[in-house]
């Protein structure tokens, strides 16, 4: 018998007491919502397979799907941003043992209605010695790739180095590795890398699947295919070692906004604002158009793409040229990362204002700093140009 099953039996028993019968049969009540609810949870958070993929409909996957990765998506493409077909649900990947509680997406699904999106756990043990090979987790990742148009890879924290072949440096800050071994191991299996030149991937078999990583996900990708990373970039491209020093370059120059340091205001905002420089001929290039190739973009990162993996070139830089902005795959022309935020849906909200420095005021929205071709378009058309790459 399950546990569910053996929780509505005692209920069913302690209501036969004849002591106490109201408070018997509110605790009744209570308890009895209680388990539907853990059982719901329950049920969404394991779905097999054959659940979770539904006969007839096409399929994103969303990787690392938090609450407000869910409300991210759910954003773009209500609002007409992100324009994905009708047909589309929504599969949010996570492993079992990553840090942050997917429980939390699970009441947010149920208890929002969403009835096109779902969740999918793997358990699959999963290390820095296995995750480019064959592993536990190699017919999961076969599955989901055939059972799906396409996979996001988002934002998050720093990938343990070890799993690039570098020290671990004092600045870098590991806090979800199982998140990172999923999420390395399953794009191996799709793209490949120098780790074994003679694997075949699984985009062999469909090479229009969409691969799109943003931020993190751009340098999880580089780093699967056997590239590596800055760890740094302050210490390590710039040669500066302090907040000050950092806060006095170009902007340009500063890939998120080092007055957070201070701690002095809360407000103040994590991210800055950039220009990048597409490269001619580039899905970046599409997006940009030919008015403006250097948009200004936002910027939440301290580490970039040092060395790049198999099959990878640069389609935007930085301004000075530092700093890797995009990249895309050479053999598969739907695969793209950027080590931007276009997602942020304050981007988009006229009424959002932005506070970069503690004792300034937020007076600008990021509409109304970088309109028109210095920002906007290049973020709209970029969500529009993704939508073109799925069937």
């Amino acid at each position: 018998m399950s546990g569910t099953g053996l929780f509505f039996f005692y209920l069913g028993r302690v209501s036969n007491q004849p002591i106490f019968p109201t408070m018997i049969r509110l605790l009744r009540s209570l308890l009895l919502i209680t388990a539907l609810g853990l059982w719901a949870c329950t049920t969404t958070y394991h779905d097999k397979a054959e659940e979770v993929f539904q006969e007839g409909r096409k399929h994103i996957l969303l990787m690392h799907p938090t609450v407000q990765n869910l409300e991210r998506f759910l954003y773009l493409t209500g609002e007409g941003i992100f324009p994905l077909p009708d047909d589309y649900r929504v599969v949010g990947v996570y492993h079992q043992n990553a840090t942050y509680d997917y429980g939390r997406s699970a009441r947010y699904i149920l208890n929002e209605e969403l009835g096109d999106m779902a969740l999918f756990a793997i358990d699959a043990p999963l290390n820095e010695h296995n995750i480019y090979g064959r592993n536990a987790g190699t017919d999961i990742f076969q599955e989901l790739f055939e059972r799906s148009e396409g996979a996001f890879f988002l934002g998050g924290p720093d990938i343990p180095p070890a799993t690039y072949g570098e020290e671990f440096n004092l600045l870098t800050v590991v806090t979800d590795p199982h998140r990172h071994y999923l999420e390395l191991s399953f794009l191996y299996h799709l793209l490949g890398g120098s780790q074994d030149p003679g694997y075949l991937p699984l985009l062999k078999s469909k090479p229009d699947y969409v691969i799109l990583g943003i931020c993190l996900g751009m340098q999880t990708m580089n780093v699967a295919a056997g590239g590596s990373l800055y760890q740094d970039i302050p210490t390590q491209v710039y040669e500066v070692h302090t907040v000050e020093e950092v806060v006095a370059m170009e902007p340009d120059k500063q890939h998120r906004n080092y007055y957070t340091y201070y701690r002095i205001d809360p407000e103040v905002s994590t991210p800055t604002f950039h220009r990048i420089h597409t490269i001619s001929g580039s899905h970046m290039a599409l997006a940009a158009g030919e008015a403006n190739p250097s948009p200004y973009v936002l910027s939440s990162h301290h580490q970039a793409v040092k060395e790049f993996g198999q099959g990878y070139r640069a389609t935007a830089w930085s301004a000075d040229g530092q700093v890797v902005e995009a990249m895309e795959h050479e053999n598969y022309p739907h695969v793209v990362g950027i080590q931007f935020h276009p997602e942020v849906p304050y981007l988009y909200d006229p009424d959002h204002k932005i506070l970069f420095r503690p004792g300034h005021e937020a007076t600008d929205s990021f509409l109304d700093l970088y309109p028109g071709e210095l920002g906007e378009d290049f973020h709209r058309n970029f969500w529009v140009h993704v939508a073109g790459m799925f069937p």
